[in-house]
């Protein structure tokens, strides 16, 4: 599918015309199978995919070892791709299978010296984020976990709490619960001014939100294929281009050398996010993504957030009519992708919701998360389907 023609009636972002909506919409057949409002949590797969897996099969029943060099092009494709869509040069950003890999090769590059030994994260993490950072406690690293109360994050104890003994901050820029989302050029203006370095978990917000890395000046982004970005099961990591070179991962492989491709020893690290390698990459799974990252890239991050802001203020508008409790921030600039609701049995609600092919997730509260190619009918058609589960 080509790029959409896109329009602006007000002379802000542009927005897809029916015509091009509709042809986006017929790329994801999984759209015509239920009522999907559930991309935050595994987003729908474009009919592209098909032919890329099965050029893959063709290739496994004629094996060929130089097909690794078509192989590791698709791979730089993807991860350059990644790149542009997040406004980071390319060379500057790896894939491998999941965000732990990379978050756990990331936290290998430091020594956790005191007095700056300290990784400052909040309780809003998806659960990766502490699992990985207290297994480091082993090597010195110091976890200090921000509190809440609540669904959103306090903003303000978060940057308290950051000091000259903070190494890394590491934080999510969309809560993956409620959808709130942190300040991010307020929370990087802070950490660098006290010598702290800031690593983010994208992984809620690439493909829903506009995300310039370089304007942001933030040093570490990571984030995923299979939610936002309707890909599958691949992860990204993004290293600022002036700090890759002072970082040496003590988890590694081969790759990551600057020899790799030669097949005789490194004798020194790969330059950019490359370094960042592992071992022998599974090309499958980015080479399917980046069907999606086309698609999602013709239509343009700017577009993409528009459509998304006027599905969840459908979602709030409705929900506030039926009295039924929004966890998620009301603010468009505070909120993400996603719109939580408290409601009663909320997990069994969801459950029968799924019976009836209306499919949203339960992760504490009820997660609602139109994308692009979803529909403003799409919406009320699940709101009026919720109200009557709950009776209202």
């Amino acid at each position: 599918m080509s790029a959409p023609e896109l329009k602006s009636a007000t002379g802000g972002p542009r927005c897809l015309d029916a015509t091009a909506h509709a042809a986006l919409r017929a790329e994801f057949p999984l759209l015509e199978t239920c009522l999907y409002l559930n991309n935050n949590s595994t987003g729908a797969v474009p009919r592209g995919a098909q032919g890329v897996l099965t050029g893959y099969w063709d290739t496994l029943r004629t094996w060929r070892d130089d097909v690794w060099q078509g192989w590791h092009e698709g791979l730089d494709r993807y991860a350059d791709g990644l790149a542009a869509f997040i406004g980071a040069p390319p060379g500057s950003v790896v894939t491998d299978a999941n965000l732990s890999t990379l978050l756990s090769r990331v936290a290998s590059c430091f020594g956790y010296r005191p007095p700056r030994d300290r990784v400052v994260i909040t309780d809003l993490e998806f659960p990766t984020v502490p699992f990985v950072w207290n297994a480091f406690r082993r090597y010195g690293a110091r976890l200090d976990v921000v509190g809440t109360g609540g669904p959103d994050f306090d903003e303000d104890a978060l940057l308290r709490r950051v000091d000259e003994r903070t190494l890394l901050v590491c934080v999510p820029h969309a809560s993956f619960s409620s959808g709130a989302t942190i300040d991010l050029p307020r929370l990087v203006t802070r950490a660098h001014d006290v010598g702290a370095l800031v690593v983010v978990d994208a992984f809620q917000s690439v493909g829903v939100m506009p995300l310039d890395v370089t304007a942001l000046g933030v040093d570490v982004v990571l984030g995923g294929a299979h939610k936002w970005l309707c890909g599958v099961g691949t992860a990204f990591l993004y290293v600022r281009p002036d700090l890759a070179p002072a970082l040496e991962p003590a988890a590694t492989g081969w790759q990551a050398g600057d020899r790799a491709l030669t097949f005789r020893p490194s004798t020194g690290w790969a330059d950019g996010a490359q370094r960042f390698a592992g071992g022998t990459p599974f090309p499958l799974t980015s080479l399917v993504s980046q069907v999606g990252l086309d698609l999602l890239a013709g239509v343009g991050i700017a577009a993409i957030r528009e459509h998304s802001l006027a599905c969840t203020s459908r979602i709030l508008a409705r929900a506030a009519s039926a009295g039924i409790a929004v966890v998620s921030p009301t603010e468009p600039h505070r909120r993400g992708g996603v719109v939580a609701l408290d409601v009663p049995a909320g997990e069994a609600v969801k459950r029968r919701l799924a019976a009836r092919d209306v499919i949203c997730s339960w992760r504490g509260y009820l997660r609602v998360g139109p994308h692009v190619y979803n529909t403003l009918d799409e919406v009320d058609t699940f709101m009026d389907a919720l109200e009557e589960e709950l009776g209202r």
